[in-house]
């Protein structure tokens, strides 16, 4: 038993550290390529530059709060100083020691400094709440250039898909045609016709293969990975309708929205300005006081003979300053005064892109509503059309325009559910919501499929 237990030992060090090392090296490089919208947003989040500059930011901001309590604590210091003088007596009058020592501790203690410090204090606090909001916008719009690429991608792979299917039906069709037409039971004309066709759709493969290249190469920069870098994506086009809610879309905005606590906060630093300058109107009082040592012995140094100490209270009280202190009290006032216009204006932009968000979504649900019966319908044309075309019933035209109005109603529902989830996510950087589902879905209920009938109606 212990011998097999360490062949099953050995075993699965050489599997794993020899032929599978990647694992260990790589964390999680081998499973990036079969993307995930979540997998997605979150290396963005990762690897994005703005972001991770944005998280120094707040680092920064957390130490100029240190800085701000400071003046709220007593400032200490020590200071050790030795000088030789050459002559100590003048007159008989004692200038100090030939070998002077000195070993001082000084301490100051601002008690009251016109406001100016607490001022301070609360701007530094309101500063981080700034960057970690400015945090936050960035990562909407990461998250929202990633929902653009990853739903781009989905919609390439299914315009390939559908440019593909129209290909491979005009190629059958011409099979079929060039046989008939040996058989003398089709024109030549209908199969140049047909001919041409194939010909006509070959190019929108290439063009779909181009644009997937293309979206993978974009979504690989905003990853911040090479741009040849694999991607795989397993997910199909899918969505699910929600209730389109302004009035409530809206509060949400007015309650979540980045840009809207950024304004709030501004308004907030800004009437503190006014308190900071304030403050040159008001005393500042401060507490001052050291203790020394002074010897020309160190030995015999650290004794009440050569002690010596002070302590007192320092009142500075502004009379004139040149007016100087109005100018920054008016600034700020006027500062204050345009940070709320500035919201005002913000509230009426947020209120514009809720409206055309919900316009957008009602604009998708509308196409996606109008052709999703309709793709069963065509297909059905198409099949009839090929078969009256070989029965001789129906001309080739025929089959040739079904063919192009199966692909063009595939397009449009495609292009309307990727409309759809743009939309969506359109709608959640506009009311700041920051999430990682790529779906909104109906309570109970998970996401639809693409082409699925039982979709739950707004």
């Amino acid at each position: 038993m212990a011998y097999r237990n360490k062949i099953v030992f050995v075993v699965v060090f050489l599997y794993l550290f020899i032929i599978c090392p990647n694992s260990f090296s790589q964390g999680t490089t081998s499973t990036d390529a079969n993307l995930t919208l979540a997998g997605t947003i979150l290396i963005a989040f990762g690897n994005n530059k703005d972001i991770q500059m944005q998280e120094a930011e707040i680092a920064i901001a957390s130490a100029n709060i240190q800085g701000a309590i400071s003046p709220f604590l007593p400032q200490i210091n020590f200071q050790a100083a030795y000088a030789h003088n050459d002559k100590v007596l003048a007159q008989n009058i004692f200038s100090g020691y030939g070998n002077d020592n000195l070993a001082k501790i000084a301490l100051s203690e601002s008690i009251y400094s016109g406001g100016a410090n607490m001022a301070n204090f609360k701007q530094a606090k309101l500063s981080l709440d700034v960057q970690q909001e400015t945090l936050r916008a960035k990562k909407m719009n990461v998250e929202f250039d990633a929902k653009r690429l990853y739903y781009g991608l989905l919609l390439a792979y299914e315009t390939q898909r559908i440019a593909r299917d129209a290909l491979d039906q005009a190629i059958a069709h011409y099979e079929d045609v060039r046989q008939m037409y040996k058989h003398g039971t089709a024109s030549r004309f209908d199969l140049l016709q047909s001919g041409v066709q194939v010909s006509l759709l070959e190019p929108n493969v290439v063009k779909a293969k181009n644009e997937i290249d293309s979206l993978k190469a974009d979504l690989n920069k905003l990853l911040g990975r090479k741009v040849d870098f694999p991607i795989t994506i397993d997910e199909k086009l899918s969505y699910s309708f929600i209730g389109i809610k302004e009035n409530e879309f809206l509060k949400t905005a007015y309650l979540r929205r980045p840009e809207m606590k950024l304004k709030s906060l501004g308004i907030d630093i800004d009437k503190w300005e006014i308190q900071m300058a304030k403050s040159g109107y008001r005393p500042t009082v401060d507490f001052l006081g050291s203790i020394s040592y002074r010897s020309n012995n160190l030995g015999n140094m650290f004794n009440r003979r050569q002690q010596n100490w002070n302590a007192g209270i320092s009142v500075n009280i502004p009379i004139f300053e040149g007016f100087s202190t109005k100018a920054k009290v008016d600034a700020a006032r006027a500062r204050y005064a345009q940070a709320k216009i500035d919201k005002d204006n913000l509230i009426d932009t947020i209120a514009v892109e809720v409206r055309k968000a919900c316009l957008n979504l009602k604009e998708a649900t509308s196409i996606i509503q109008s052709q999703k019966d309709n793709v069963q319908e065509a297909k059905e044309a198409l099949r009839i059309a090929e078969v009256s075309y070989q029965n001789g019933v129906a001309i080739n035209l025929d089959v040739l325009d079904s063919q192009v109005s199966l692909a063009q109603i595939q397009t449009n529902l495609a292009s309307g559910i990727y409309d759809y989830l743009m939309a969506l996510a359109y709608l959640d950087r506009s009311i700041g919501k920051l999430t990682l589902d790529a779906y909104v879905r109906p309570a109970g209920g998970p996401a639809l499929r693409y082409g699925e009938k039982n979709e739950k109606k707004s």
